[in-house]
């Protein structure tokens, strides 16, 4: 399909987006309009179902018709037959008059099904029969009617589970099924979600004549990690709600957690904890991060360190006509480091010597021959163990360095909340940095 085209259907009918997964069912639909089809449209309740089955029919021969959309869910099960196929007078209590049922009214246009997993098995009898032969009956008689009518039908129900429980019949199912079209949550459309807000806030802004929300960078990546259990739908409200409610215009982080808009974006092991009830606090997860950045530091080191060692014994290799001694060092934990050193002998080797601080200095100074390269810089801290505190405190030290002491922007490179830095800088003594 013609992206051109695509973006035609989505200025017409409001469609706000560039998902690949949204531009697929609108691609799909486009094409199954002209056909005859029955088509079902699944998706999560609020991603959005109900505007395809208008771009089927007003890309449709029957676009000149009637076109009705019924929510299944919302009929009571004692009407519905009466509601989708009219009824005789007098058949039932209430029954004052004669009715046409929808399938009466909609004959030669589109009728739209939204939750049709909600529908009785009584009905869904009656609906496949209308579907293979066109043919119902009213309410309290006996007379076979005619209808010609197309069924777009949507839900959000699963339904191999309903059909494996019994509560939805298979073969209307595969009647219901001819075309698929599948719309995304909005957890997964990413940007979407940015665009989704800013369009929300500008039509709340235009209709009360208010200045529009803006989100913060900070607010940004909070919306891209929350889960949006009730998508497009409970976007709109929380966008509505922050653009009536809310003072301040320029939304921060902070003020989605206000109104609800979690992080979570935790590991399996965080969600089963904070399922299970157990987390500690709001923002436990803030811990798992930061142990990820230890190891993730650790494993740098460790790598550098090995690149180091190959680059030592690479220049050892090259120096030819020079020996090679091994010298014994001490670290400060009094462990043993074995230094390959080529050259002449500045280095005793029958000393001991103490690592400290990535130079190499002699355990006893009076041993050490040479006055005038009492300190040897050698970059190796193999066996020189950091603390996890000592790390996390380094890394902040720099960070604050690089963003010149703004401590925004410094928790944002370091992927920790403020209040998880104000606690570390409080806690290792940095207040004046």
């Amino acid at each position: 399909m013609d992206d051109k085209i695509i973006q035609q259907v989505k200025q017409r009918y409001g469609i706000v987006g560039n998902y690949e997964g949204l531009n697929r069912s609108i691609d799909i639909a486009i094409q199954v309009a002209p056909t005859e089809l029955s088509v079902l449209i699944v998706g999560e309740s609020g991603v959005g179902k109900e505007v395809l089955p208008r771009v089927i029919h007003d890309n449709s021969t029957r676009k000149h018709n009637k076109y009705f959309a019924i929510n299944c869910g919302s009929l009571p099960e004692g009407t519905i037959d009466s509601e989708l196929f009219g009824h005789k007078k007098g058949s039932f209590t209430g029954a004052l008059d004669d009715r046409e049922g929808y399938f009466g009214v909609a004959n030669n246009g589109t009728l739209f099904l939204d939750e049709v997993g909600e529908l009785p098995l009584a009905t869904q009898a009656r609906l496949l029969r209308v579907l293979e032969t066109g043919e119902y009956i009213r309410v309290g008689e006996s007379e076979v009617r005619k209808t010609n009518v197309r069924i777009v039908a949507a839900t959000n129900v699963n339904m191999q589970k309903a059909i494996r429980e019994g509560k939805f019949r298979e073969d209307l199912y595969y009647r219901l099924n001819t075309i698929p079209i599948s719309v995304p949550p909005l957890r997964e459309r990413g940007k979407d979600i940015e665009l989704l807000f800013r369009k929300f806030a500008y039509d709340i802004s235009e209709k009360y004549r208010i200045e529009p929300v803006r989100l913060t960078e900070d607010a940004r990546t909070l919306l891209l990690r929350h889960k949006w259990p009730g998508n497009i739908r409970q976007l709109r409200n929380l966008t509505e709600q922050i653009s009536i409610i809310s003072q301040e215009r320029e939304i921060t982080a902070n003020i989605l957690k206000e109104y609800g808009v979690t992080d979570d974006t935790l590991g399996e092991a965080g969600l089963i904890l904070r399922n299970s009830g157990k987390e500690s606090s709001a923002d436990s997860h803030s811990y798992e991060k930061e142990r990820d950045m230890l190891f993730q530091l650790l494993s740098s080191i460790g790598k550098e360190v090995k690149d180091l060692k190959e680059l030592v014994h690479s220049n050892m290799g090259n120096m030819q006509g020079m020996a090679k001694d091994s010298y014994r060092v001490f670290n400060d934990n009094k462990r043993p480091v074995d230094i390959s050193y080529g050259g002449q002998h500045v280095i005793n080797p029958h000393d001991s010597y103490l690592v400290d601080d990535h130079r190499l200095r002699p355990a006893n100074p009076a041993m050490f021959p040479h006055d005038d390269i009492q300190d040897i810089d050698i970059e190796t801290i193999e066996d020189t163990p950091i603390s996890n505190k000592e790390l996390m405190k380094k890394n902040i030290i720099d960070s604050l360095k690089r963003n010149n002491g703004n401590r925004k922007k410094t928790a944002i490179e370091l992927d920790i909340s403020e209040r998880t830095l104000y606690r570390k800088i409080k806690d290792y003594g940095l207040d004046n940095i």
